[in-house]
């Protein structure tokens, strides 16, 4: 889709809060369990006055659920018998917590840690302008705190590329604009409860990556928008759950929904160009991966 640079500061997310909405923040967990942890710390010290949690266990085996409830008997902890992967486990969470009060459900990566202020801002640029859907904080890397990992998701439906704007680019201003964008993070986005109301839950036959992407799809084409915020910021340790960021699990899988994703949304001639553009793009990260596992192994063993 595409935004042009005309949209961005169309957003004023400086309005004040008369009173704080209720937020419900759901944190899926899979053999995580330092991870969460940590991640439920840093929501300890976050600056705003009215959310619940609950933690989704995905039939973790490293003792998560017990340690979690141990050290956090005030989160709501739900233990699921099998792993439903990032859009079926999340859905249990969401299927609970639309029967209670919450406005807004926020989806939270486990392997995150929160500015203080995070919550409080995303919450604001709901207040921007009433058909925001979603909203999306900035996220920088969690091992290099000033560079970016995502400035807002664009998807260039010609190519067949769905990517972050500024990833691996320094924090630096540049990218402090708040603005519409063609999808949210499923690190981290702020969704309206009348949402899952008209659309539905995360479809779990992506199985895992790109959910999040045609959930922003669903939800631009009833009429809301999908919107960046720089204010609220956020630290991803990123792919943590799936191997590491170049994993061949993730290279596999990748590959796998957002073929499914364009199957949906391309149209037929646009298969002319998505083909080959995404055949050159996964032989570039599979020979990529290859060196740097390769790499890795020369070092371990020259350590070694």
């Amino acid at each position: 889709m595409g935004k042009s640079c005309r949209d961005f500061g169309k957003f004023d997310p400086m309005t004040e809060i008369e009173n704080f909405p209720k937020v419900e923040i759901i944190i899926l967990n899979w053999n995580g369990k330092e991870d969460t942890i940590e991640c439920l710390n840093s929501l300890q010290k976050v600056k705003y006055d009215n959310f619940d949690i609950t933690i989704v266990d995905n039939a973790s085996t490293d003792g998560s659920a017990e340690s979690i409830a141990a050290e956090f008997p005030s989160v709501n902890l739900l233990k699921n018998n099998t792993n439903l992967m990032y859009a079926g486990g999340n859905n249990v969470a969401i299927k609970e917590a639309l029967n209670g009060d919450a406005e807004y459900f926020l989806i939270l990566n486990n392997d995150t840690i929160l500015h203080e202020d995070f919550l409080e801002h995303l919450v604001k640029a709901f207040k921007s302008e009433e058909k925001v859907g979603i909203v999306a904080p900035k996220i920088n890397y969690y091992n290099n705190r000033k560079l970016i990992w995502y400035a807002g998701g664009f998807v260039n439906i010609f190519t067949g590329n769905i990517y972050h704007r500024g990833l691996r680019k320094q924090d630096d201003g540049k990218y402090d604009l708040s603005h519409e964008v063609d999808y949210a993070t499923g690190c981290c986005m702020l969704i309206k409860r009348e949402l899952f109301e008209k659309i539905g839950l995360l479809d779990e036959a992506y199985y895992i990556y790109t959910e999040d992407v045609d959930f922003s799809f669903k939800a631009q084409a009833a009429g809301y928008k999908v919107v960046f915020e720089p204010r609220s910021l956020i630290w991803h340790k990123v792919s943590s759950a799936t191997g590491g960021a170049f994993s061949f699990f993730k290279i596999k899988n990748k590959f796998r929904s957002n073929m499914r994703f364009f199957i949906i949304y391309a149209s037929w001639y646009h298969w002319f160009t998505i083909l080959p553009f995404t055949m050159i793009r996964s032989f570039y990260i599979v020979i990529e991966t290859a060196l740097r596992t390769l790499f890795k192994i020369q070092r371990g063993s020259y350590n070694g």
